[in-house]
């Protein structure tokens, strides 16, 4: 989703077109994919050199990297109850 978000905001700044705030793909980042907003900045160099934009793109890795454990060690656990 934040990939998909990146790479039309891309498209529109290319085209001069109403573009995607910056909030929103701050928010997008934070809450629903670090990792995706990481890549889709690299492959399309957008928001690269903004500063705040690298803090939180590390912020939400950090928070997908915790919820993909937090999931594992209760799936894990599930499994040894049984």
């Amino acid at each position: 989703m934040v990939f998909g978000l990146y790479a039309e905001d891309k498209r529109r700044a290319t085209r001069g077109l109403w573009r995607i705030s910056e909030k929103t793909l701050l928010l997008s980042e934070f809450g629903l994919g670090g990792i995706g907003a990481i890549i889709s900045a690299h492959i399309f160099h957008h928001k690269t050199r903004k500063w705040y934009f690298q803090v939180v793109w590390w912020l939400g890795v950090i928070l997908d990297v915790s919820v993909i454990v937090f999931i594992l060690k209760k799936v894990n656990d599930v499994a040894l109850v049984r």
